[in-house]
């Protein structure tokens, strides 16, 4: 009989690469329990993002590659995850109840950052986590339409507003304040302060994600956001074409100034496919997201198509991740946001809160 020994099956754990890690779940700290008795094994895995749809896969990927090993009669494998809240600037503390802000920036407008923050939301949410969506975009607030969620917020203790809700995410905008086709004509100082009381007075409740929606470019709202507000982690939306390429890297560049991790890079519009023939054309170049990751040795976290279902979703009011849950570009969505929660679940974690505070007192 073959005596099992820890180390060879830590070997066969650190043969399966996680896809979102991109490493092993060894090397991710991911093990939280390794048990073998005689020729049974027992293993437990804690992962540090949602996977709801993806644990029964790695479950069965883990039982199989087990019981490979020589002399092993059963296994067991549990994949349980936990989001946990990862350290934010110096000087910041992470907002009650809201585990986790990452920001979705893009420098320049009309890349598709509103589309890809409310698609991202959703297929987090899919994958069991709990995630609200802020649209700091004050001139240009549409969040609430590509969510299909309209009205006036309620409070019910007079001093915090409620978040509206749609397909299970909690929602705050300046859209639900004012007219749709309301102009916002404020200046810088004004504009940071709706956004301040639209983060700090919403009652966001248990949240593992707060994703927000930042308008373009790099002014007092992303100053606002960066320098007073607890960011865990940022990601970079950019089409391929060279001009938004260029506006992308300053919004990088403003990001690693004020010490928010960036935490990958989102290419939208990479490729057109013609829905009449089938032809595939980089409408707007080629490869310009994989140059740019590469130079700041940041991950790119995946490549949308130029499609006009998803324009034709997000309109409607029901984003393709869940108008269309099981097409390629639903998938493509649910990869980028898994790969970014992953990315998210590698930083630091937050330690400020696990210490007591130390009173010293004279007699």
């Amino acid at each position: 009989m073959t005596q099992l020994s820890h180390e060879t099956v830590e070997t066969a754990i650190r043969a399966h690469v996680d896809p979102h890690y991109e490493t092993d779940l060894v090397s991710a700290g991911c093990i939280e329990t390794i048990d073998i008795e005689g020729n049974k094994i027992t293993l437990a895995i804690n992962l540090g993002y949602p996977a709801k749809r993806l644990a029964p896969q790695m479950t069965l990927e883990l039982t199989e590659r087990l019981r490979r090993l020589p002399g092993v009669e059963s296994v067991e494998v549990q994949v349980n995850w936990h989001v946990v809240s990862h350290a934010v600037q110096h000087g910041q503390k992470p907002l009650p109840g809201v585990r986790n802000i990452i920001a979705v920036a893009s420098g320049k407008g009309g890349v598709g950052k509103s589309t890809v923050t409310a698609n991202l939301a959703l297929a987090l949410a899919l994958e069991g986590a709990k995630v609200g969506v802020l649209d700091a975009d004050v001139y240009g607030p549409s969040i609430p339409r590509m969510l299909g969620v309209g009205g006036q917020p309620e409070t019910h203790d007079g001093k915090t507003i409620e978040p509206l809700h749609a397909y299970g995410l909690a929602v705050m905008s300046i859209g639900f304040l004012v007219d749709e086709d309301t102009p916002m004509i404020w200046r810088g100082p004004m504009a940071t302060s709706a956004l301040q009381q639209l983060l700090q007075q919403t009652h966001w409740g248990d949240l593992d994600y707060l994703l927000v929606d930042l308008p373009p470019g790099t002014g007092d709202i992303h100053l606002t956001l960066t320098q007073q507000i607890p960011v865990t982690g940022a990601v970079i939306v950019t089409t391929p074409q060279d001009i938004a390429l260029l506006d992308a890297m300053k919004g990088l560049k403003m990001f690693e100034k004020v010490k928010v991790p960036v935490l990958g890079i989102i290419e939208n519009m990479s490729l057109h496919r013609c829905s009449q023939c089938g032809h595939e054309e980089p409408v707007f170049g080629h490869g310009g997201g994989q140059r740019m990751a590469q130079k700041y040795q940041i991950p790119l976290l995946g490549q949308l198509p130029l499609d006009i279902s998803i324009r034709e979703n997000a309109d409607s009011g029901h984003p393709t991740v869940v108008a269309d849950s099981t097409s390629p570009i639903a998938d493509k969505f649910r990869q980028i946001a898994l790969a970014t929660a992953a990315r998210l679940a590698l930083r630091p974690k937050d330690r400020a809160g696990r210490f007591p505070k130390i009173v010293v007192e004279n007699d």
